[in-house]
């Protein structure tokens, strides 16, 4: 036996967000192969996507074979070919980029479904799958379907039992391999390789899955991102719900053109940087819009108890500028693709010193190469008053200043017209339209009283503020 593994993916609810029965079943009909929908079927698609396979859905799939005899198996192959656009509208956002994984590491990828054969061939070509492993119909003489299976009914023990037979043809071993499925049915599967993932778990598999200890992903949001299960909400949907100026009676808020936020698609939030209050500040705006975010934070806030494992749940992205990596910026960019919304501060730390009176604001281009590398649009988000909140020399906001908060200002820009050209000249368009969101007074250049200028300093500083004006913007 050979020690290559393969990857081994469901179909429904798994790779695609719901079922494909319904999509099936609609070009069926526009092909003339069947009278139309059963009576209760959009019910049945509708309980399929919200609860997962059940024991009668799968019997009266099991049936599907006697209900296909007497059609043509090239008119069916037709049929499933006019799917195919339909499907790939409902593959999951980041289902290519675990494909990729997988191929990178030298492992085919298999689609294994109890679907006919020939309804998701095109549809797993299209997907550029190495193989699918799938129900398969007896055909006649005449190329009509005759009522019976050539192999098991790939479903539950009979869908282990398909990927065995592919395996030991293809020279794959189980134990090397990866198995992804939402199905409590597909425990079997998921039982024999060295390595099952759960994926948006049905009731059951959420027990199952806890049990056996096997890991779950989402593949609608980013690697990492934590969902309810069974509710199917992530943690950070939860909290938007719960995200009001009312939790900070120490700060008063005005927003502005928060519809500016896209409602869909990728989107980077760029926002200046003046308080630790800036992430609240920017929270309450995206809970606003109605569509969660990717944060890029330092790794200190990762690191930090508790807090840094929330964070990595809400999908979080670390940065650790110590290291130079642009891991960071692949799984910003990853994010994007799916066609999720990151939200970022190109300055990359809070300015300190003369710095941070300075009415030109200075970024890296992290959001311009991001802006380049996707395509993605830039919102800027001018943020002020941040800092009468939580000063940076203050380990902790005025959570006392009750009866005289001070007022923090959020007003969201039109997208930033990028060139793609130069990253330099980019960052500079991003942080010109960072500024003409912020106040007029934001504009004025002014000498800082020594009480104004200690208070942009981390607590315990010990440098020399004279060359703050010195140091590159996103260094500590």
């Amino acid at each position: 036996m050979s020690s290559r593994g393969a990857a081994f993916f469901d179909l429904d609810r798994t790779l695609l967000a719901g079922a494909s029965g319904e999509v099936f079943s609609t070009v069926m009909h526009q092909a003339g192969l069947s009278k139309g929908p059963v009576p209760g079927e959009k019910l049945l698609f509708g309980l399929f996507n919200t609860i997962g396979e059940t024991l009668p859905t799968m019997a009266l799939a099991r049936q599907a074979v006697n209900f296909a005899k007497g059609r043509s198996q090239a008119k069916v192959c037709a049929a499933a070919e006019q799917a195919v656009p339909e499907l790939l509208r409902l593959v999951q956002p980041f289902a290519r980029a675990a494909f990729q994984s997988h191929r990178d590491a030298g492992r085919p990828v298999v689609m294994a479904t109890t679907t006919p054969y020939d309804m998701v061939k095109p549809f797993a070509d299209a997907l550029e799958l190495d193989d699918v492993v799938a129900t398969r119909y007896g055909v006649d003489a005449d190329g009509n379907y005759d009522g019976t299976l050539v192999g098991p009914f790939v479903w539950s023990a009979g869908k282990l039992e398909g990927v065995r037979t592919w395996a030991d043809r293809a020279g794959v071993d189980l134990a090397g391999s990866w198995a992804y499925s939402d199905s409590f049915y597909d425990t079997p599967l998921l039982s024999a390789v060295g390595n099952p993932v759960v994926v948006n778990p049905d009731p059951r598999m959420v027990l199952m899955a806890a049990a056996r200890r096997w890991p779950t992903v989402n593949l609608d949001v980013s690697p990492g991102v934590v969902k309810i299960p069974v509710v199917g909400l992530e943690v950070q949907q939860v909290a938007m719900r719960f995200a009001r100026p009312a939790a900070y009676p120490y700060a008063r808020f005005e927003f502005e053109h928060i519809d500016r936020i896209p409602n869909t698609g990728p989107a980077i939030l760029v926002a200046n940087h003046r308080s630790y209050f800036d992430v609240a500040a920017m929270s309450l705006a995206i809970a606003r819009s109605g569509r969660p975010a990717r944060f890029l934070g330092k790794k200190e806030v990762f690191d930090a108890p508790i807090v840094g494992q929330i964070a990595a749940a809400m999908g979080g992205i670390r940065v650790d500028r110590a290291t130079g990596s642009d891991e960071p910026l692949r799984a910003a960019a990853e994010a994007l693709e799916g066609g999720e919304m990151v939200a970022m501060m190109p300055e990359g730390t809070i300015p300190r010193g003369p710095a941070f009176f300075d009415p030109t604001l200075r970024g890296r281009w992290g959001a311009a190469r991001l802006a380049q590398m996707t395509g993605a649009q830039v919102i800027p988000v001018g943020l002020w008053g941040t800092e009468k909140v939580w000063p940076r020399s203050k380990r902790f906001p005025n959570v006392l200043n009750l009866t005289n908060p001070p007022t923090v200002q959020v007003k969201v820009g039109k997208p930033v017209e990028m060139k793609g050209k130069s990253l330099e000249a980019d960052t500079k368009r991003i942080m010109k339209a960072i500024s003409k969101q912020l106040p007029e007074e934001a504009a004025v250049r002014r000498t800082p009283t020594r009480d104004e200028l200690l208070a942009t300093f981390p607590p315990g500083y010990s440098g020399d503020p004279e060359l703050e004006d010195q140091r590159r913007p996103g260094t500590d």
